[in-house]
């Protein structure tokens, strides 16, 4: 049994981890291609990832897998993706949102600015991108869940233990170098 959950852990962190790298991917996508603003590091870590989008993810699959997984009739099962992108949209605003604020508590700022947009909240979230958000957690739910949940499948045990640990073990030392990095350098 307990073997079963730490199995379930891991695969979890891999997909927060692989959602996490997809989401940088989409930061510099949008920072470089869109908005041609040249490349920055759109994380608040050193690595190509954003974690935030990790989180998001997990919120998804926590809020929204129970209906994705149930049989509907044919008569209503187009309301399914209607409200999972209004979910998604919701749930990653708050997200937003919550992390806007812990970021400014941390560091007393936060990396995305909203001002310029119309129907915003202090500059931390904004129509637009919740619309985004949305029709991100549409994909996730409805191709990168199923992906994710195939390549998790394909591992060995063992290759999952070395994934999964080599991973965590990136993010923990990226997450410390970065808080002992703003401590003694940015407070100096």
């Amino acid at each position: 049994m307990k073997r079963i959950q730490l199995e379930t852990i891991q695969k979890l962190f891999l997909y927060f981890f692989m959602a996490s790298i997809i989401g940088w991917c989409y930061e510099v996508f949008l920072e470089v291609v869109v908005y041609r603003w040249g490349f920055s590091n759109r994380g608040v870590l050193f690595g190509p990832y954003c974690p935030v989008y990790g989180v998001g993810l997990l919120a998804f699959m926590l809020c929204f897998n129970r209906l994705m997984d149930i049989e509907l009739k044919w008569s209503v099962r187009w309301l399914r993706p209607i409200v999972v992108f209004v979910g998604c949209s919701v749930v990653a605003t708050v997200i937003e949102l919550i992390a806007s604020y812990l970021l400014e508590w941390f560091t007393g700022s936060w990396p995305w600015d909203y001002l310029n947009y119309s129907l915003n909240f202090q500059g931390r979230i904004a129509l637009s991108p919740s619309i985004r958000f949305g029709i991100g957690g549409v994909l996730f739910l409805y191709i990168l869940r199923t992906a994710f949940a195939k390549l998790t499948s394909l591992m060995s045990k063992k290759v999952l233990n070395w994934i999964s640990g080599i991973a965590a073990a990136i993010l923990a030392i990226d997450i410390v170098v970065t808080f002992l990095l703003y401590i003694f350098v940015d407070h100096i």
